[in-house]
């Protein structure tokens, strides 16, 4: 079974297990914040991903499967919120707006959600949900 297949683990259950408490003040609020955004329930995607909606990928390899339109894990050193690959680049400005963070192959890392721009962050998650849905090809 692939790692990022949904499961039947409550992501309530999963939230409420993480050790550190501003960690899951800080997940409970991106859970929030994705549902909001997105219009859709959180499921477990594999062990650590609170995955929001579905799509199907295709690779000109051939590879091919279906992933969250976007998600989230509460990791111990950051919060991982996957977008769109590429985000780097097609949202250079809204990442400017966002506050501290890091980027790494549509991975966006946030230490925490103190001082992150709220409206940066709920542009990239709309703009990746759009783009994973198909209605949304512009960069900007």
């Amino acid at each position: 079974m692939p790692k990022t297949a949904p499961t039947e683990v409550s992501v309530d259950d999963f939230l409420a297990a993480l050790p550190d408490e501003q960690r899951r003040a800080d997940a409970d609020r991106l859970r929030a914040l994705l549902r909001d955004v997105t219009g859709e329930e959180p499921v477990m995607w594999g062990p650590s991903i609170v995955g929001f909606g579905r799509y199907h990928y295709r690779y000109p390899s051939g590879h091919q499967g279906d992933a969250p339109l976007v998600g989230f894990s509460p990791r111990r050193q950051h919060l991982v919120v996957y977008l769109v690959g590429g985000f780097e680049q097609r949202y250079a400005a809204t990442l400017a707006r966002l506050g501290p963070h890091k980027t790494g192959k549509g991975c966006l890392y946030l230490k925490s959600l103190a001082g992150v721009d709220e409206t940066a962050l709920r542009e990239l998650v709309d703009r990746t949900a759009r783009v994973h849905r198909g209605v949304d090809t512009a960069t900007g």
